[in-house]
Protein backbone atom coordinates (compact mmCIF):
# COMPACT_ATOMS: atom_id res chain seq x y z
CA UNK A 1 0.00 0.00 0.00
CA UNK A 2 1.24 3.49 -0.90
CA UNK A 3 1.10 6.12 1.84
CA UNK A 4 1.27 9.84 1.13
CA UNK A 5 1.69 12.33 3.96
CA UNK A 6 0.28 15.63 2.75
CA UNK A 7 -1.04 18.42 4.96
CA UNK A 8 -2.74 20.35 2.12
CA UNK A 9 -4.18 19.78 -1.37
CA UNK A 10 -5.35 16.29 -0.39
CA UNK A 11 -8.41 16.36 -2.66
CA UNK A 12 -6.25 17.30 -5.64
CA UNK A 13 -3.76 14.52 -4.85
CA UNK A 14 -6.56 11.97 -4.59
CA UNK A 15 -8.04 13.14 -7.89
CA UNK A 16 -4.67 13.19 -9.67
CA UNK A 17 -3.61 9.69 -8.64
CA UNK A 18 -7.08 8.14 -8.99
CA UNK A 19 -7.22 9.33 -12.61
CA UNK A 20 -3.71 8.14 -13.47
CA UNK A 21 -3.42 5.02 -15.60
CA UNK A 22 -0.34 4.52 -17.78
CA UNK A 23 1.87 1.55 -18.62
CA UNK A 24 -0.33 -0.77 -16.56
CA UNK A 25 0.06 1.31 -13.39
CA UNK A 26 -2.92 2.85 -11.66
CA UNK A 27 -3.79 3.99 -8.16
CA UNK A 28 -6.94 3.48 -6.11
CA UNK A 29 -7.70 5.71 -3.13
CA UNK A 30 -8.45 3.61 -0.03
CA UNK A 31 -8.71 5.92 2.97
CA UNK A 32 -7.68 9.15 4.60
CA UNK A 33 -6.42 9.41 8.20
CA UNK A 34 -5.43 12.93 9.15
CA UNK A 35 -2.55 13.90 6.85
CA UNK A 36 -2.17 10.34 5.57
CA UNK A 37 -3.62 9.23 2.25
CA UNK A 38 -3.63 5.50 1.48
CA UNK A 39 -3.63 4.12 -2.06
CA UNK A 40 -3.47 0.67 -3.60
CA UNK A 41 -1.58 0.30 -6.85
CA UNK A 42 -1.52 -2.18 -9.71
CA UNK A 43 2.27 -1.89 -9.94
CA UNK A 44 4.26 -4.95 -8.95
CA UNK A 45 6.94 -2.94 -7.13
CA UNK A 46 5.34 -0.67 -4.52
CA UNK A 47 8.57 1.25 -3.87
CA UNK A 48 8.76 2.24 -7.54
CA UNK A 49 5.02 3.04 -7.50
CA UNK A 50 5.52 5.38 -4.53
CA UNK A 51 8.32 7.21 -6.35
CA UNK A 52 6.18 7.39 -9.50
CA UNK A 53 3.29 8.84 -7.47
CA UNK A 54 5.64 11.51 -6.13
CA UNK A 55 6.81 12.32 -9.66
CA UNK A 56 3.21 12.49 -10.94
CA UNK A 57 2.18 14.91 -8.19
CA UNK A 58 5.33 17.05 -8.57
CA UNK A 59 4.54 17.43 -12.30
CA UNK A 60 1.21 19.15 -11.57
CA UNK A 61 0.79 22.91 -11.21
CA UNK A 62 0.09 22.58 -7.47
CA UNK A 63 2.64 19.83 -6.80
CA UNK A 64 5.77 21.76 -7.63
CA UNK A 65 5.44 23.82 -4.42
CA UNK A 66 3.82 21.14 -2.25
CA UNK A 67 5.68 19.43 0.59
CA UNK A 68 4.69 15.79 1.02
CA UNK A 69 6.15 12.33 1.49
CA UNK A 70 5.48 9.14 -0.48
CA UNK A 71 6.27 5.82 1.20
CA UNK A 72 5.19 2.20 1.30
CA UNK A 73 3.36 0.75 4.26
Amino acid sequence: MILLNAPIQQDKIIDTLSNYSENGVSYKFIKKAGMKLYFETTAENEEEAAQLAKKIIKSTDYGSVLYFQATVE
